[in-house]
């Protein structure tokens, strides 16, 4: 496994990464590299990793009751079939 040196660790971070290491009584290593799996997306879970991606949460937001509703109406109404376009033409 790689190491990498980091520098300039903000007073703030070293407390929070001190703070996790403690409550789960690990080294500062392990806890580190906990935060960073999980900031990252990556965490192990049942023996298999899940990659958790957030590249287009600046394109989605928070619907209105009102704007879902009318949502499933038209998509409903989508994927209603119409008999008569699937039908052969004599």
């Amino acid at each position: 496994m790689r190491q990498i040196t980091i520098r300039g660790i903000p007073q703030e971070v070293e407390k929070i990464i001190r703070g996790e290491a403690g409550k789960k009584g690990v080294s500062l290593n392990k806890a580190f590299i906990s935060l960073l799996e999980k900031l990252a997306g990556f965490k192990e879970k049942e023996g298999k990793k899940r990659t958790l991606y957030h590249d287009l949460d600046h394109l989605s937001g928070v619907w209105a009751r009102k704007e879902v509703t009318a949502f499933k109406k038209h998509l409903e109404l989508q994927r209603q079939i119409d008999e008569g376009l699937w039908k052969k033409g004599g």
